[in-house]
């Protein structure tokens, strides 16, 4: 469970059960609810296999070779499979953009 869940702000990945990847900041979620939204959220189309996973988007955020889409101010996102607390330095690298 992502620490803090009602936590504006938070950084967080968020999966679908479209096998959508997510990046963003909480601005609405009550833990259980298939809906969340989030604040200059991001999409990740793909990644490398160094990446390791999703859980290696939100420990390290995205490495070089991913694909990853600009920032929408506002995203309402359901059908959530996964809601993952993002470190510090993984925010930093999704807001960085080292895929570029």
């Amino acid at each position: 469970m992502v620490n803090h869940p009602n936590r504006h702000g938070a950084p967080v990945i968020v999966t679908t059960q479209h096998r959508g990847v997510f990046f963003g900041y909480i601005s609405e979620y009550t833990p259980g609810d298939p809906i969340i939204h989030l604040k200059q959220a991001r999409c990740c189309l793909s990644w490398p296999a160094e990446q390791r996973g999703v859980i290696g988007l939100a420990s390290d955020g995205p490495k070089r070779g991913s694909r990853v889409g600009p920032p929408a101010p506002e995203m309402e996102l359901r059908d959530i499979t996964a809601v993952l607390q993002c470190s510090a330095g993984a925010a930093k690298a999704w807001e960085s953009g080292p895929w570029n």
